[in-house]
């Protein structure tokens, strides 16, 4: 027995113990453990452990917008892999009822939605919920909530089982008398934030440095940090009390265009962003290698061409995700709205499917524009019990 046990440390540790240590390494690693004895596949198999394991990006929540429709805004989910039914029913109809939802983000299995009352148009709920357990809590607003445009989920599930609401308050949200607002350029004032531990919302913290960030800038929590993209090509971060932490600039690019939102994959953050090549126009894929220096390195480049074909000139597109454990991106481009993905290691495309003209991507308001949200479940039952 001495002698298996130190040729084989690990058979001295319990499933439980086990389950608990693999839940904190990556998706792609989890697959490799599989492989390790009959055992370590058994075990990682069960149902009961499988609910602890970190899973794949199973799809998108993504909303249409018409004009001539009543709603005129609806919420649809598409599976990544652009087959069979959706995942998910993008209605969350468990939800308790109100006059209507909006997906605000979604991180690391958990959504932050916006709830408006039916007895009240100006008064709303925050609710953070879990599409694949069906389980949700109600996060009281602040009295800035009904102004502000900006609002983001930080979850890190293999941290903590708490979650963090973020509410980013801009100079219209913050002044009470609007005749105060000369010349409105939309910058930040304040940061509150909610932990789902303490069960309170801190008190707004001053943002001192000229920061503004757009509606829909994408959210990128990890290392408890959140990361979000703003305008005059910079990435602002934040702690969970709402202190500003870095501003950190962005590569410099040739053309002119919207703000790039920044990603994460493997536990680094990607930006993407419009280059020149001999080919014409690429988009180009840095990393951010050195975060306190804000250095990024550029790590691949793919012509316009390679990706759309003869129409690429005349081609909106978006990035609107990184694969969270492969070196793929996934872009919706052109007048169908068509979803693929690309593969920066075999420099392949791949159309998963299309998703209508009512998506809108570019040259209309805020409020109109489609935001894609990446989506993998978490099956674990509670939203915040443990530390």
């Amino acid at each position: 027995m001495e002698r298996a046990l130190m040729s084989d440390p690990m058979s001295m540790l319990t499933d439980d113990i086990l389950v608990d240590i693999i839940s904190r390494v990556p998706y792609k690693s989890t697959c490799c453990c599989k492989c390790v004895s009959t055992r370590w596949r058994d075990f990682l198999s069960h149902p009961d452990h499988r609910k602890k394991l970190p899973q794949p990006l199973a799809g998108f929540f993504y909303q249409g917008y018409n004009r001539d429709r009543f709603p005129k805004i609806a919420r649809y989910f598409t599976n990544a892999s652009g087959e069979g039914d959706p995942l998910v029913d993008p209605s969350l109809s468990f939800l308790p009822r109100y006059s209507s939802l909006e997906i605000l983000d979604c991180c690391n299995g958990l959504l932050l939605c916006r709830c408006w009352k039916p007895t009240d148009p100006k008064t709303l709920d925050y609710v953070v919920c879990n599409p694949a357990t069906e389980k949700w809590v109600v996060v009281p607003a602040t009295e800035w909530s009904n102004k502000v445009s900006v609002a983001r989920l930080g979850f890190e599930p293999a941290v903590s089982s708490h979650f963090h609401v973020f509410e980013f308050i801009d100079e219209k949200a913050w002044v009470t008398d609007e005749s105060e607002l000369n010349e409105w350029t939309g910058s930040l004032e304040a940061v509150a934030t909610y932990s789902s531990k303490s069960g309170v919302w801190t008190n707004p913290i001053a943002v001192t440095t000229i920061v503004s960030i757009p509606t829909h800038s994408k959210g990128v929590f990890f290392n408890s940090i959140m990361h979000l993209a703003a305008f005059d090509d910079m990435v602002a971060t934040f702690d969970v009390q709402g202190n500003l932490q870095s501003i950190i600039d962005t590569p410099d690019l040739p053309y002119d265009s919207p703000v790039n939102d920044v990603f994460v994959s493997r536990g680094q953050l990607y930006f993407t962003g419009i280059t020149r090549s001999e080919f014409g126009p690429s988009m180009s894929v840095w990393v951010l290698e050195d975060y306190d220096f804000g250095e990024w390195t550029l790590k691949h480049t793919v012509s316009h061409f390679a990706l759309f074909g003869t129409n690429y000139s005349a081609c909106n597109y978006k990035v609107i995700s990184f694969h969270p454990e492969h070196d793929m991106i996934f872009v919706v481009y052109g007048e169908e709205n068509t979803l693929m993905s690309y593969d920066m290691d075999c420099k392949k495309r791949h159309i998963i499917c299309q998703l209508g003209h009512d998506c809108q991507l570019e040259d209309i308001s805020d409020e109109e524009k489609t935001p894609f949200l990446p989506y993998g479940p978490l099956y674990t039952e509670s939203l915040a019990d443990g530390t």
